[in-house]
């Protein structure tokens, strides 16, 4: 599946709105001179606070670039697919930079 890559800086929020930042950062690919994101990376939530649930804490990306490659690492990408812990909520890119796609 195509879709931008996601940098630091990018705006990542878990379904309740907690913003979530990679753990570790790529600097190997960067975008607009800001490092990327693997898949493999852990992503830190903060601010999260649903009402019912345990609020998000971490969120590990599933889904990603499949034909572009960091370090023999897929990049994550606006559209993939993160499961948040322990809410299993999921994480979404709402704003990236607007030039460089993956796929």
């Amino acid at each position: 599946m195509p879709g931008l890559l996601a940098h630091d800086g990018a705006v990542t929020l878990c379904a309740h709105a907690g913003q979530a930042r990679p753990a570790v950062l790529n600097p190997r690919v960067k975008v607009g001179g800001r490092p990327t994101a693997v898949l493999t990376a852990p992503w830190l939530v903060t601010g999260c606070a649903p009402p019912s649930v345990p609020p998000c804490v971490t969120a590990q990306w599933v889904t990603g670039t499949t034909r572009v490659r960091s370090v023999g690492v897929p990049l994550v990408i606006q559209g993939g697919t993160a499961v948040c812990a322990p809410s299993g909520a999921p994480l979404a890119v709402v704003a990236v930079q607007p030039r460089v796609r993956g796929i």
